[in-house]
């Protein structure tokens, strides 16, 4: 599993893309946006000019297990993101059963060679002044540590360059 992270609007899912282009066989995109108002229908039609046409497209908001159990052997599989899907679940889930779909598609994914992840790093600017804000950040934050430690790489998009992550020493 390859895992990209970094700020919105970081060139995170340009990468997802070019990457998975590179792939040379079939790709399946799964995309967890939900458009819940004009804006958001548009960033998401942005997002679909840069997909090429014979990529099959599932929409994933919630269902996001099911979505990637079904994808076949020999798509590469893209995740975008992981930060969305969250926020999807908060209106409908509590904080452990948000983290037991994580572990669920972490599980689902671990030993899946050809799997790209995309996700928000949310923890690196302030701290949020309300209750919602700062739950959604340790939700995100626990989710992404999850999804690093089982990826074969990670990487941090920033600024539309990458810098690859390491993992910390014992000592």
């Amino acid at each position: 599993m390859i895992f990209l992270t970094g700020g919105a609007r970081s060139g995170k899912s340009k990468l997802a893309v070019e990457m998975a282009r590179g792939h040379g066989g079939p790709v399946r995109y799964v995309a967890t946006a939900e458009a819940s108002d004009d804006e958001m229908e548009r960033r998401i039609a942005a997002h679909r000019l840069d997909r090429p046409e014979d990529w099959t497209v599932i929409e994933a908001p919630r269902d996001l297990l099911h979505a990637v159990v079904d994808a076949g052997e020999g798509e590469f599989l893209v995740v975008d993101c992981i930060t969305l899907w969250i926020s999807n679940l908060m209106v409908d889930h509590d904080d452990g059963a948000i983290l037991e779909r994580v572990e669920a598609v972490v599980g689902a994914l671990a030993d899946r060679g050809s799997v790209l992840v995309v996700s928000n790093e949310v923890g690196s600017g302030l701290v949020p002044m309300d209750p919602v804000g700062r739950k959604f950040r340790d939700l995100q934050g626990a989710a992404n540590q999850r999804f690093a430690a089982v990826s074969e790489r990670a990487y941090l998009v920033l600024a539309g360059k990458v810098l690859e992550l390491g993992t910390l020493g014992a000592g």
